[in-house]
């Protein structure tokens, strides 16, 4: 497998989409093959786990998050690593590790539920103040049940720090950008440099020293 797996996780506000988008742009514009992708995917198991989130709630909500990686990886990721690509995903594991322990989940389920998937060549986290968060979440609009608690915004960062924590301990390499001030066109700059030539393995990683911004 020559691609690798670059992906981005935070609180509901930072900006990740536009990143994502902008940080696809940045790598084709250095002559990469690059696919953006989501999780909860956009297949059929996907949108069914999307659209139920408000309903189904802790271990059954973490299984389901789950079983649609399992079968993003099956189907898109990995066929597109294969073929050599950067692959950019919004929202991977470290939200996992977030938003389902938000809803009661402990750690160390959603890590054995994790356990076999493919780890990312570098995990982004988005960040922000909670009380910028909280603006924009404001601004936007609620996208789902997490979102319309006023005191989640400082909660999801805490978990998110503490998210980074355990990636770097599973030999992950994390880089932390804070988007309280920067655009999400600086931040997908940031993610762009940071990033080395594809070497489609977490072990020997260039960027295995986990820079933080």
């Amino acid at each position: 497998m020559s691609g690798r797996l670059v992906t981005l996780d935070g609180p509901g506000g930072v900006g990740k989409s536009t990143t994502v988008g902008l940080l696809a742009e940045l790598l084709r514009e250095r002559g990469e093959t690059v696919h953006a992708t989501t999780e909860p995917s956009r297949s059929e198991l996907g949108a069914f786990t999307r659209s139920h989130a408000d309903q189904v709630t802790g271990r059954a909500l973490a299984c389901l998050v789950a079983a649609d990686r399992y079968d993003h990886l099956e189907r898109e990721v990995i066929p597109w690593l294969g073929r050599g690509a950067t692959v950019v995903c919004d929202r991977y594991l470290a939200s996992s590790l977030v938003v389902q322990q938000l809803d009661g989940v402990p750690e160390c389920f959603l890590l054995a539920l994790n356990a076999d998937i493919r780890p990312p060549d570098l995990a982004v986290i988005l960040s922000a103040d909670p009380a910028t968060i909280a603006a924009r979440l404001t601004a936007r609009g609620a996208h789902h049940r997490f979102e319309r608690d006023p005191g989640i915004p400082a909660r999801e960062v805490a978990l998110y720090e503490r998210a980074a924590d355990t990636l770097r301990g599973m030999g992950v390499p994390v880089l932390v950008v804070d988007t309280t001030t920067a655009t999400p066109s600086e931040a997908a700059a940031r993610i762009a440099d940071a990033l080395a030539p594809a070497s489609g393995s977490v072990t020997g990683h260039p960027l295995s020293a986990t820079p933080t911004e």
